[in-house]
């Protein structure tokens, strides 16, 4: 039997590739616990410098497996806490990561891998790829992952799309905000490849900081300690090292250490 998740690496690029493609890369628990224990090792390892979330085969990740839920629907309330708890940290994780992350979106992306895709700091898509948070035609809502499907798209727009579980395409997911980008299939590799190469230009902590920034900033309402708290980063920034060799290497007109 394959691995459930193939982890490859590409220099400083880690992909994390969800590999159950008979499944439409539905997930299941042992899936859950393998990405995320892959994302924990990404994390630690000071080597990797962008990491991508993709899917084998047709299909980005069809969200949960039918098995899988057959068999919790069997389980009581605690088993069903503790089921949907791992899922809430594979989310957490993969949103507060301290490296750059991005989705590439190849097909279709429900429940759960919608969830992926909003919680990746960049999302590139091909045409094709469709989307749905599709609970609700189970009797159930995409609790675990709202948080941060809400960030991704607003409120007003995950109240229609959380109660009606309607199907929609990568042009609505681009504009309602849980895409960056529709580029067609076979640029699509192309299109990735060009953020890592941006992000590669980036400062290893500037672009760790970068996600932590936004959250901070969007959730403080005390403007003096938000004036304080960005002051403090941007100091600390300036006169470390990575900042020091930034700003001489601009001056100097030639790469950051950092740069491919």
């Amino acid at each position: 039997m394959s691995h459930p998740l193939l982890s490859l690496r590409e220099g400083p690029v880690a992909r994390l590739r969800l590999n159950r493609p008979e499944l439409h890369n539905a997930f299941d628990a042992i899936l859950i616990a393998a990405l995320t224990g892959a994302l924990d090792a990404v994390a630690a390892d000071d080597s990797v410098r962008v990491v991508v979330i993709e899917g084998e085969g047709a299909s980005f990740s069809a969200g949960a497996d039918l098995n899988w839920m057959r068999g919790m629907a069997q389980a009581g309330e605690d088993a069903n806490r503790e089921d949907a708890l791992a899922l809430a940290r594979l989310m957490r994780t993969l949103n507060e990561l301290p490296k750059p992350t991005l989705a590439r979106v190849q097909g279709a992306a429900f429940g759960g891998g919608v969830g992926l895709v909003a919680c990746c700091d960049i999302a590139i898509a091909a045409p094709e790829a469709k989307f749905g948070l599709t609970e609700s035609k189970l009797g159930l809502l995409p609790a675990v992952i709202s948080p941060y499907v809400i960030e991704a798209i607003g409120a007003r727009e995950s109240r229609r799309w959380f109660a009606t579980a309607e199907i929609f395409d990568a042009a609505t997911a681009l504009r309602i905000g849980l895409l960056h980008e529709v580029v067609a299939a076979d640029q699509l590799d192309a299109a990735i490849d060009r953020q890592i190469g941006l992000l590669l230009k980036a400062g290893p902590r500037a672009a760790a900081h970068a996600k932590t920034l936004v959250r901070r900033v969007a959730g403080e309402r005390d403007g003096a300690r938000l004036d304080a708290d960005n002051a403090a980063l941007i100091a600390g920034l300036r006169v470390s090292a990575e900042g020091q060799e930034g700003l001489t290497a601009f001056l100097d007109k030639r790469k950051a250490n950092w740069c491919p």
